[in-house]
């Protein structure tokens, strides 16, 4: 007798191969493929962006149209879909709300987008006759749904359907004056309380997934549990703590045919866990090349791919970064940001030419060069929910240089001298004596040590992380809602 299948719809902002601006998009185009389709029907639910690829856009089928009351009118919602790597998603269509050359703009503006986004969706379910047996909804733009479902629940269509809430970075909440939240939202008063979304006289749209949810998550153990504190718990640490029963933390994982240093065509030359010490370094010499650096096998090479953002601990990095340059090091930062960070990496680079290289701009191309030639991947961040380019750099056997806080802490395993044993150096304490001295340690290790060196490589390429193990944690999550 077949099976029935359990029917999981992903609400998001952002989806690969469609769009992406951040790691949500790898989890909403990775996570959906990699649950059992014998037990699970996932489909994706988003924005149909006008700035996703043109190939996209064209194979795009309509299936049907409707208004949604929002913002005191009556506004026009289409329903396109399109199957993908076997997946079905579902594009929500309004070019007022998703025109434009990118997916996110002005604060203001995107807080009535998604709340227009949140309402279109929910219609559109009943719309195309999919009743999803849990909606899973991540970060603050689908926020809402949560509540909507449990404003809904006199509908029959709507009565027994769970819902998930993940947040993948807590700092992000999608906060406005609670009379305007009131009124772009719809929802009722008795919703804009202390219990429910109201935030310090603000309405609060991530608050609403976390009091609404049936489930939440976040995408570590760690980060679980340090959003429960003042450090960390962006002003919500007490209502995290409330909802401790349910909370869980899941790691993410990495698409492996994506990044996959044996075949990756945008690397210099393949490789594996068994060969990376005859084949590595023609990856390393190809990005010296590249970034003008000397080329010297002998010189450590340290890479970072990032948003130059606070959250990376780059004012650590700005306050050790002349000593380091006087080091046997060589660094190689690839990202934009903020325009302080651009000019320190920048400046640096004219000051120590052939030591250290800046690209300032973002590159998928030579991202994947940083993580096939650098030798170590620098992550000293001051909080990091989960982290993807750690798990990238250990499948390409770059080890991790990491501070121990949220998904870093749950995926890098330090080294230890006397065992051998690890995949990365991590320290503790946010200050630039403990990153310059862990640093420092990965180098003499890099310099003295080669067998242990290549034993850090080793296990870290040997380390998994592809979707399969988070895939099965929240097929578990999932039948835990609904039997």
């Amino acid at each position: 007798m077949a099976v029935k299948r359990k029917k999981i719809l992903f609400a998001v902002s952002e989806a690969v191969p469609f769009i992406k601006t951040g790691g949500l998009a790898d989890v909403a185009g990775s996570l959906p493929k990699n649950l059992d389709s014998r037990y699970f029907d996932c489909r994706v639910i988003m924005p149909k962006y006008t700035c996703m690829k043109a190939e996209n856009l064209k194979t795009l089928k309509f299936l049907c149209s409707f208004t949604v009351h929002h913002d005191g009118r009556d506004i026009y919602a289409g329903v396109f879909t399109l199957t993908k790597a076997g997946i079905r998603f579902y594009f929500i269509d309004n070019e007022e709300f998703f025109g434009g050359d990118k997916p996110y703009g002005d604060w203001y503006y995107d807080i009535s987008k998604f709340c227009f986004f949140e309402k279109a969706a929910l219609m559109a379910i009943k719309a195309v006759d999919f009743r999803p047996d849990i909606i899973h909804c991540h970060d603050w733009q689908t926020g809402l749904i949560p509540a909507y479902v449990n404003e809904l629940r006199s509908d029959p269509f709507y009565s027994r359907i769970k819902t998930v809430f993940t947040i993948h970075n807590l700092k992000f909440q999608g906060r406005w004056g609670i009379d305007h939240m009131k009124w772009i939202t719809g929802l009722p008063d008795s919703y804009f309380t202390s219990e429910g979304l109201e935030y310090y006289n603000d309405g609060n749209m991530l608050k609403g997934g976390v009091v609404y949810a049936d489930a939440v998550t976040t995408v570590s153990r760690t980060y679980a549990e340090e959003i429960k504190t003042p450090e960390y718990g962006e002003g919500l640490d007490g209502l995290m703590r409330k909802r401790a029963w349910a909370l869980r933390g899941i790691v993410n994982g990495i698409d492996y045919r994506e990044f996959n240093p044996e075949s990756d065509r945008l690397i210099s030359a393949f490789y594996n866990s068994e060969n990376f010490s005859l084949v590595k370094n023609k990856n390393k010499k190809a990005l010296q090349k590249a970034l003008g650096l000397s080329e010297d096998d002998g010189k450590l090479l340290i890479g970072m791919v990032t948003r130059l953002t606070d959250q990376k601990g780059l004012d650590l990095i700005g306050q050790i970064l002349e000593t380091l340059s006087g080091d046997d090091i060589q660094i190689a930062v690839v990202g934009t940001g903020d325009e302080r960070y651009e000019a320190m990496f920048m400046e640096a680079a004219q000051r120590h030419p052939g030591k250290i290289a800046a690209y300032i701009r973002y590159s998928d191309e030579m991202a994947h060069k940083v993580y096939a030639g650098a030798d170590a991947y620098l992550m000293p961040s001051r909080f990091e929910p989960c982290g993807l380019s750690q798990l990238i750099a250990l499948r390409y056997g770059t080890v991790p240089i990491v501070r121990e806080t949220g998904g870093l802490k749950d995926t890098v395993i330090p080294y230890n001298r006397y065992s051998g044993e690890g995949t990365g150096f991590s320290f503790a304490d946010y200050s630039p004596e403990c990153l310059l001295s862990c640093i420092r340690y990965a180098e003499d290790v890099f310099r003295e040590n080669k067998e242990a060196w290549d034993g850090l490589i080793r296990s870290g390429m040997n380390t998994d992380f592809s979707w399969k193990s988070s895939a099965l944690s929240y097929q578990e999550l999932y039948d835990w809602l609904i039997g």
